[in-house]
């Protein structure tokens, strides 16, 4: 273990352990016996709950190593993009989930099987799988990474492996039993966790910066000759490039198209709000787990904003030069906020620092094992299962689901494993790619879903076309790919945002040509 934790760091572990012991047996006293009961949890969660589970799906151990660095190197432009969440949560409020609930589906992936066909659905929850095991297991390895850092003062591989185990162990046990009434419980809980150690990190800051409000203030506005105000919230410079998607016209367009696809169309998240007792309870969660984000994605922020004084203003910190405040850890370049935690955060802290990393990284597996369950089990195994034992108890698909979240959990861990090794011995992008891989797939679901919604086309081939394309259209644009495949004078510079529209509007086309075999009674 690594020899900077001090007593109180052990307390802190301890204290958080038995948190996790006495949940975990407590969420399961109870264990879910029909597959209502496993995969929506009766339809009877609490809105607030819901809504605090959708936040805390919507954050990641990425989140909570990444944030800091955005406020860092940047300033408050990522919060204008809650702006597009908020529009996109209206339009899913409006126009999703009073589908979904109308239909009772248990995935959304079943309203395609009532508007197209058996094959769509299918299609459609193959590609989120796809997407997710690479999404979900690359948030897990730098979970992993994370940890392994801090607990074990290495990132050799027996170390990641093991920070892994122990990560995938916790996150199965609380899930696997209860189903998703024991995920959202353990969501609100880990949210408390990571929101808590994200406070005590701004108020560590702050009382190592020997200086007042004001000052750090007019630091931040004027962080250096030239160089433009940290605290700037909105940009409007039309800028098409990757260093322009926070810009407030990529705000309405790519960032209302991305929170659509990750709200109404991403099993992931979407989940939760069907376990509300009616569609407009589940609009409700949604739209107040926007307005909670806000703040919490504020606190990860100012982290950013507070090291950069820290590192970047040697006359306010009294030291006679500005530090990098970045490095290198064992041969890998880690982030502004992990050099922090590794060399300069206090006794205590270190161990909240810990275990929010650990709850961030809990949080998302329980939604990633949850979610990919209920696609495994009702959207693939199901119709199967049915076909051969039309008369098959209700039962029965609980155990399956079960079964379903064990492999998802050995795929989580397996990916996460493979992006270690790919990384270490490898020059290509894998974790790269695995982490926008979701924004991938995204392109060819919201193709697929703007023609089954709203102009009724699309037919099984066309589906599975639009998906294909979508994915493979947004891939290309990667500078990754371009570098491998085209000229030095044909390279571009786009942001994701750009890319996910242009690879929507051809899925859109794709499926558009394709005309449906069946319609829904209910539109």
């Amino acid at each position: 273990m690594n020899a900077h934790y001090q007593p109180l760091d052990w307390l802190v572990f301890a204290a958080y352990a038995s948190l996790i012991g006495a949940t975990a047996w407590w969420f399961n006293r109870k264990k879910a016996t029909t597959s209502s009961e496993y995969f929506l949890g009766g339809n009877a969660m609490p809105t607030w709950m819901v809504a605090v589970s959708v936040l805390a799906t919507s954050q990641s151990a990425a989140t909570f190593i990444g944030g800091p660095d955005q406020g860092y190197q940047g300033d408050l432009s990522y919060l204008a993009t809650n702006i597009g969440a908020f529009i996109a949560a209206v339009i899913v409020a409006k126009v999703l989930i009073p589908r979904f609930y109308r239909y009772r589906v248990y995935t959304v992936y079943e309203l395609l099987e009532q508007q197209i066909g058996p094959k769509a659905k299918r299609s459609a929850g193959l590609m989120y799988l796809f997407g997710r095991v690479f999404a979900s297991g690359a948030r897990l390895y730098m979970a992993a990474i994370a940890v392994a850092m801090i607990l074990y003062g290495n990132i050799a591989a027996s170390s990641v492996i093991m920070a892994t185990l122990v990560l995938v162990l916790v996150s199965l046990l609380y899930t696997v039993f209860g189903g998703i009434r024991t995920v959202i419980y353990s969501d609100v809980i880990q949210c408390a966790v990571y929101t808590g150690a994200a406070l005590c990190v701004i108020v560590s800051l702050w009382l190592a910066i020997p200086a007042d409000f004001s000052t750090v203030i007019e630091a931040l506005q004027n962080p250096a000759p030239g160089q433009p105000s940290k605290l700037a919230l909105l940009k409007f410079e039309l800028d098409f490039s990757a260093s322009g998607v926070f810009n407030i016209w990529s705000v309405f367009t790519g960032f209302v198209l991305l929170n659509i696809a990750a709200f109404g169309l991403d099993q992931d998240m979407t989940q939760r709000v069907l376990t509300c007792k009616d569609a407009k309870s589940g609009s409700r969660a949604m739209l107040l787990s926007i307005a909670l984000v806000i703040p919490v994605m504020l606190l990860f922020i100012i982290i950013g904003l507070l090291l950069f004084v820290f590192y970047q203003r040697p006359d306010i910190m009294a030291q006679g030069v500005a530090s990098q405040g970045v490095g290198q850890f064992q041969g890998e370049k880690i982030t502004v906020f992990m050099h922090y935690v590794l060399n300069e955060i206090p006794a205590g802290v270190r161990g909240l620092v810990t275990i929010g990393i650990i709850a961030a990284a809990i949080s998302t597996l329980n939604s990633g094992l949850s979610s990919m369950a209920s696609v495994l089990v009702q959207d693939l195994y199901k119709p199967w299962r049915q076909k051969r034992k039309p008369d098959q108890h209700d039962s029965h698909y609980v155990v399956a689901g079960r079964w379903a979240m064990l492999v998802v959990s050995l795929a989580l861990g397996g990916m996460a494993v493979i992006c270690y090794f790919w990384q270490q011995y490898s020059q290509m992008p894998l974790l790269k790619f695995a982490l926008s891989v979701m924004v991938f797939s995204y392109s060819g679901l919201l193709g697929v879903y703007i023609n089954s919604v709203f102009f009724h086309r699309g037919s099984e081939s066309s589906v599975l076309a639009a998906l294909v394309i979508g994915f493979v259209a947004t891939l290309l644009m990667q500078p990754y790919v371009q570098a491998a495949l085209l000229p030095n004078a044909w390279h571009f510079n786009l942001g994701f945002t750009w890319q996910l529209c242009l690879g929507t509007l051809l899925a859109t086309l794709v499926c558009a040509l394709g005309r449906p075999n069946r319609r829904s009674s209910h539109d």
